[in-house]
């Protein structure tokens, strides 16, 4: 009976919204699978492809803001870790033990963050043997899937993605011209970042910008955001990302507007925590108050814990109503909060945070006692990285919507195969990017060199990318370096699963020596997790390496590129996505290095145009050369 109920509902559904459950589905499966402790799926194995941290050290332990545990740890060697990204789904486990869910506050080198679902530490989180996993993101996925399943049912939102998906965006072309006064508040935007401003504040529906690398993205959306609160508008910005989130918050606190930063605020910097909801309760009363309650928390807490694992009944029932005073005691620290957060939304001009951050905050339990709050413009930064259906979840917070983003960068990562075949890599700002024309373009950029930017220009922004006066060409900025016939042959790592090359790297050793390069201003980056978990080991410790994927949205003064295939089946994998090709590219400022093998990439007609082009505006050397 469920079954039918089921089918029939699928049936009734928007085919697109069907489709996208059925990607949730295969996802959440996949997953499953991949992040499974298994016969199939040993710890080494798990380890070896990235999906898990062991053992981990415990370097500090303390309660969160909502009094979650939080522990501090730090590995004690460099791992594959590209897959835990912040906010990353984890559970946290040894030997022999039930693991509890958590959640990755942040992850830099070897020093990490992560939170626990629980009301308290387990009896073993500091014992030898102690790591964390990725793990199933459920939360995540049955938000979305919430969130698609009452789309039909909002009735303003409802339109704009039938319009979006069947095809008829007539009605949702650039707004009209209205009598809306603009005096740009900062006089150093370019005329594009400025038509993009302007198209911000008269949209009506949903408006694109589209900021290529080093075109001042941000900044045109924290004018833009200017804006709109000058035109009485209550403002949500998002990003999929803490780092992207916080990176337009302190922008928007400079200038001048009240923020609240919800989500994850335990790694923000200085200058955003006190627009934190933990920074404003700072009041000398309010913490006061707080921080007295804590203490008769944890003063509990540690004499329900003089009880180990093994005691009678009596002391069972004496930990069981220590650990229920403990909650009580928590309870009344969340209502205190929660008066207090209530004020704090309603003064707030802009609120900003991660998807599921704003959902968390606009929609929980907590939202229920604000009151109804209404929002005018939604922005979502770096929207290349959202998936479609999180966009979804958070547009009906909102009545009008601006994506920002670059379609031609690498879209979110997606683990079914199946699933991405259906579309489900694809982000909401490359959907709408296809089928919405009310885009603008960011056409200066102001990080690179023009012969670093050229090709990109070229190949993926039409030629219409221009390069700022003073990052004109002052020398040979671009060098391809040729291993064809060198021998440097890919192979597999130890783990059977990622490739290296490290010929390749041997290559990279020479660079540095014979160009000279400043290793604090380089960095060496590879699309295989293999070839960055070698240079590691190979390479100087000052010099930063990462996979391309990880790099996204950072920048180097020089930057070396191992692009690692080199085989006789002249297979070059996933290198066919040139978009990850374009991030690399344009993560250089001065001087940018490849390496790769010609007879292998040159069947490819991307990479054909990308060696006709370094041989006319930088310098195509053989690998020989450096040997030499």
């Amino acid at each position: 009976m469920e079954t039918k109920r089921y089918f029939r509902q699928m049936e009734d559904l928007h085919p697109h919204i069907a489709r996208l459950l059925k990607c949730i589905d295969l996802e959440e499966k996949e997953e499953v699978k991949r992040y499974s402790l298994d016969q199939q799926h040993t710890l080494r194995s798990l380890k070896a492809e990235g999906l898990a941290l062991h053992p981990l050290k415990v370097i500090r332990k303390s309660f969160g803001y909502a009094d979650y545990p939080e522990v501090q740890f730090r590995l004690n060697f460099p791992g594959e870790v590209n897959h835990f990204k912040d906010g990353a789904a984890i559970e946290c486990f040894i030997n022999g033990e039930e693991p509890v869910k958590g959640v990755l506050i942040n992850l830099e080198g070897k020093s990490g963050e992560f939170r626990l679902f629980a009301p308290d530490f387990p009896d073993w989180i500091e014992d030898e043997g102690m790591g964390i996993k990725l793990s199933p993101d459920q939360r995540t996925t049955s938000l979305m899937k919430k969130g698609l399943r009452e789309l039909s049912t909002h009735n303003a939102l409802y339109p704009l993605f039938t319009k979006i998906h069947d095809g008829n965006t007539d009605s949702i072309e650039p707004a009209e011209q209205k009598n809306v006064t603009i005096q740009i508040r900062n006089t150093s935007l370019n005329e594009s970042q400025r038509n993009a401003v302007k198209a911000i504040v008269i949209n009506d529906a949903i408006c694109l910008v589209h900021g290529p690398p080093g075109t001042g993205k941000t900044t045109t959306l924290i004018e833009s955001v200017w804006q709109l609160v000058q035109q009485n508008e209550k403002v949500l910005v998002a990003a999929p990302s803490n780092a992207a989130i916080d990176n337009i918050a302190i922008g928007l606190h400079r200038a001048g507007l009240k923020i609240l930063r919800v989500g994850n605020t335990t790694k923000v910097s200085d200058a955003i925590f006190p627009f934190t909801i933990e920074g404003h309760l700072s009041d000398a009363k309010q913490k006061k108050e707080i921080k007295e309650l804590k203490i008769r928390a944890e003063q509990f807490r540690k004499m329900a814990l003089k009880y180990k694992r093994s005691f009678g009944k009596a002391e069972r029932e004496q930990r069981s109503l220590l650990f229920k005073e403990v909650k009580n005691i928590r309870t009344e620290i969340r209502k205190i909060q929660a008066y207090h957060e209530e004020k704090l939304f309603h003064n707030a001009e802009v609120i900003v945070g991660t998807p599921i951050g704003l959902l968390d905050a606009l929609t929980g339990h907590s939202a229920e006692k604000m009151g109804k709050l209404s929002f005018d413009t939604l922005v979502i930064d770096e929207a290349g990285q959202c998936m479609e259906p999180l966009a979804w979840c958070i547009f009906p917070l909102a009545k009008k919507f601006v994506l920002a983003g670059d379609p031609f960068q690498l879209p979110p990562t997606v683990l079914s195969d199946a699933a991405s075949r259906l579309g489900f890599n694809k982000s909401i700002l490359e959907v709408c990017f296809q089928n919405i024309s009310n885009i603008h373009l960011l056409n200066m950029q102001y990080r690179m060199r023009a012969s670093i930017a050229g090709f990109s220009s070229q190949y993926f922004y039409d030629g219409k990318l221009q390069t700022a006066a003073h990052l004109q060409n002052r020398d040979v900025h671009v060098t391809f370096f040729d291993t064809a016939g060198t021998g440097y042959a890919e192979e597999r790592g130890s783990n059977g699963v990622s490739l290296l090359n490290e010929g390749e790297l041997e290559v990279v050793q020479k660079i540095l020596q014979s160009e000279n390069l400043d290793i604090y201003q380089t960095a060496v980056i590879s699309p295989y997790a293999g070839q960055i978990i070698l240079a590691k080991e190979k390479l100087p410790v000052a010099i930063r390496i990462s996979t391309i994927d990880s790099f996204q949205g950072q920048e180097q003064e020089n930057i070396i590129i191992s692009l690692v295939r080199s085989n006789d089946e002249q297979i070059i994998g996933f290198l066919n996505d040139y978009r990850r090709m374009n991030v690399a590219i344009m993560r250089a400022k001065e001087k940018l290095f490849v390496i790769g093998d010609s007879a292998i990439l040159g069947k490819d007609s991307f990479y054909t145009a990308f060696f006709e082009y370094v041989e006319q505006h930088g310098s195509y050397r053989s690998a020989w050369e450096l040997s030499e």
